[in-house]
């Protein structure tokens, strides 16, 4: 079996991935809170069962400013994950309205929920509210609640599964699918990652990484392949997707990441080709940036103040010329083109 150019195995793509894999969804993390504890919980500290919100990399206060963040990586879509959705309904409610208010009925938007806090009333609510998608964590170990799956198919949306493969648990994955195959539109299996937070106690369990440069868990993907094959010679019907890790983060991540990359881009930004940005950096105040303009010669639009860091933003290819004349210290520097702006390197050059 041979992964597609996403590095991902897959039967068919749901509306929702398909747009993900461009890097054409935001991610909206309406809460950390959550009513389950997971032992393969994935998120961080700074939101593992804390009432945080997030849109992509930037925390968010409303909103509007999730919409900032939609514009800005000229998003055709976004997901709402968390911790549980459910467990802010009102807040998810309203932010679905308001999102399909702001960009229209054509913006795709797929939601993740547990199934601990689904009833009916809830998932009405969603759906009247302009949700396109929604997809199901069922807790491996509870299967009383499953049934609860049946309730989505009281509206007409996309539908489906999305758990990880978690080795060890084949049998139990695949009652799973036995039992909900028929109520579902499609099954998306994740690779297994090992999360430092507080809530993922993988490592506690004995589960080691796959290598020294992954955090994928050893034997995840070699069990999804076996699955897709029993899966789909017992539901040949059932469109399924094997996200592996790569996917995540060498293609859905990184394609966001280059879009806006090229939407926040300043006019003398180099734009890398992993997406981050090269800029020239005078460590210098506001007061210095005319006298550089003018002492060098630098058109207007090759020179910037950043007010954010007090620092003197300059076309990295002019700088490379100049620097030995200034006297403040200058550097090439290289940052993510998120709201955050982390700074992964930086080349002093006096």
């Amino acid at each position: 079996m041979k992964h597609n150019k996403f590095h991902s195995y897959v039967h068919s793509l749901c509306s929702g991935c398909r747009m993900c894999v461009k890097g054409r969804k935001t991610v909206v993390f309406i809460t950390g809170l959550c009513p389950r504890t997971c032992f393969y919980c994935p998120l961080s500290d700074k939101k593992y069962k804390k009432d945080v919100i997030y849109a992509n990399e930037r925390k968010v206060n409303s909103i509007k400013e999730i919409a900032e963040e939609i514009k800005v990586s000229k998003s055709k879509g976004c997901s709402i994950t968390g911790g549980e959705p459910l467990a802010v309904i009102e807040r998810t409610i309203k932010t679905i309205k308001e999102i399909k208010k702001a960009f229209g009925k054509k913006f795709h938007i797929h939601l993740y929920t547990s199934l601990n806090l689904a009833d009916e009333n809830k998932l009405r609510k969603l759906y009247d509210a302009g949700l396109d998608e929604i997809r199901f964590h069922p807790d491996f170990d509870d299967d009383m609640i499953w049934e609860k799956v049946k309730l989505a198919s009281l509206f007409k949306w996309k539908k489906g599964i999305e758990i990880p493969v978690i080795p060890g648990y084949e049998a139990k994955t695949m009652g799973m699918v036995r039992k909900l195959s028929g109520e579902i539109d499609f099954l998306n299996l994740n690779e297994l990652e090992i999360s430092d937070g507080k809530g993922c106690k993988l490592g506690e369990m004995g589960f080691v990484c796959k290598d020294k440069l992954s955090y994928a868990i050893k034997g995840s993907s070699e069990m999804a392949r076996g699955l897709i094959k029993k899966i789909k010679k017992e539901f040949p019907e059932l469109n399924i997707h094997y996200c592996t890790a790569k996917l995540k983060d060498a293609v859905q991540l990184a394609n966001r990441i280059k879009i806006r990359a090229q939407s926040i881009r300043m006019p003398f930004d180099i734009v890398d080709e992993e997406g981050m940005l090269v800029r020239g950096v005078v460590y210098a105040g506001k007061e210095s940036v005319e006298k550089i303009r003018k002492q060098f010669k630098i058109p207007e639009s090759m020179i910037a103040y950043d007010s954010e860091r007090k620092q003197i933003l300059i076309a990295p290819w002019i700088l490379a010329d100049i620097y030995k004349k200034i006297k403040e210290k200058c550097a090439l520097v290289t940052e993510y083109p998120t709201h955050d702006r982390l700074v992964v390197e930086v080349n002093n050059l006096n």
